[in-house]
């Protein structure tokens, strides 16, 4: 069993030999398998990958957002973290009140029309001054409806009460650590079509044994170059949290997929990864002054030894 950075590698490299070309909701198409697992030990260092450079300010930044139950991507821009922008711009450019040039199709026609990027670069600024700086105009169109935020910590139940869900988790983990019950969803079939994106990565567990405190994820959907390195880090993280919070150690983070696919467009990137040597995992400190997950902020995390290959860039399929 391939376990760590290698498990991602060895992922990539099966789906390049073995997946379905499929269409797609983007239009871009893939190479697909369907079902597939990996492991990362915790105790080993963090799995932030090492072929190519995964920016963990971005991760951490979406995580604490995510615990937050924020859905408004002001927060994410604050912190200079870009990755949601796309869904909320989409909304924007595709309503009566934008007055700029088409952007229909802006995800793919950005990456292949220098005239066009340089119009979308334009008016993606326009967007992002307008959501840090008018409030009605961040309300409008910088909400993404009720994505992961809104179902870890604000579930809304049909008699309109709403369940924390994540705090509720924290819960039986300290006060029935033995439980089989402690799960998070963010799969809410009746929000479904309010959500820019429905949740990729959708239902999540903690185990605990030994003192230690593990996590798996079923992942839906997972876009294996530009999705899951993020992903693998920010449950890791999560589950780091969660441990300390619960004066436990982080075991193990277990990821489980369904399609995992990657996109046309992602092959070359993908190759060029795949050639390169792993390097040693960084490790993770947490402020321990801070006893509570929804206390942190992003000066709270400190990465030691990272150094990974440089980063390499795909476009995003929106």
């Amino acid at each position: 069993m391939f376990i760590g950075e290698e498990a991602y590698l060895n992922l990539c490299q099966h789906i390049l030999t073995n997946g379905v070309q499929k269409g797609d909701r983007t239009n871009t198409g893939t190479y697909s398998i369907f079902g597939h697992q990996m492991r990362f030990n915790l105790e080993t260092g963090f799995p932030l990958l090492t072929t190519k450079r995964v920016p963990f300010r971005l991760v951490a930044s979406e995580l604490l957002w995510f615990i937050k139950g924020d859905t408004n991507i002001r927060y994410l821009l604050q912190h200079n973290n870009n990755i949601w922008n796309e869904w909320a711009f989409e909304k924007w450019v595709n309503s009566d009140d934008y007055s700029g040039p088409d952007m229909r199709n802006f995800g793919n026609r950005s990456q292949t029309d220098p005239k066009f990027n340089k119009q979308y670069q334009e008016q993606m600024e326009i967007f992002k001054e307008k959501i840090l700086t008018d409030d009605s105009f961040a309300h409008k169109y910088g909400d993404l409806g009720d994505v992961y935020g809104k179902q870890w910590r604000k579930w809304k139940t049909s008699q309109n009460e709403t369940i924390d869900q994540l705090q509720d988790v924290i819960d039986g983990i300290k006060n029935n650590p033995n439980s089989r019950r402690h799960i998070v969803s963010a799969w809410n079939p009746e929000d479904i079509p309010s959500m820019a994106l429905p949740p990729c990565h959708t239902l999540f567990q903690f185990y605990v044994a030994d003192g230690k405190l593990s996590c798996q994820l079923y992942q839906r959907s997972a876009d294996v170059f530009l999705g899951v390195p993020f992903n693998i880090a920010s449950y890791a993280l999560l589950t780091y949290l969660i441990a300390h919070q619960c004066n436990l150690q982080p075991g193990e983070f277990v990821h489980t997929l369904g399609d995992a696919h990657i996109y046309l467009n992602h092959v070359e990137q993908v190759k060029t990864q795949l050639a390169r040597e792993m390097k040693q995992m960084p490790q993770l400190e947490l402020n321990k002054q801070k006893t509570s997950i929804f206390e942190f902020d992003l000066d709270d995390f400190k990465l030691k030894g990272y150094d990974p290959h440089p980063a390499i860039k795909a476009p995003i399929a929106v």
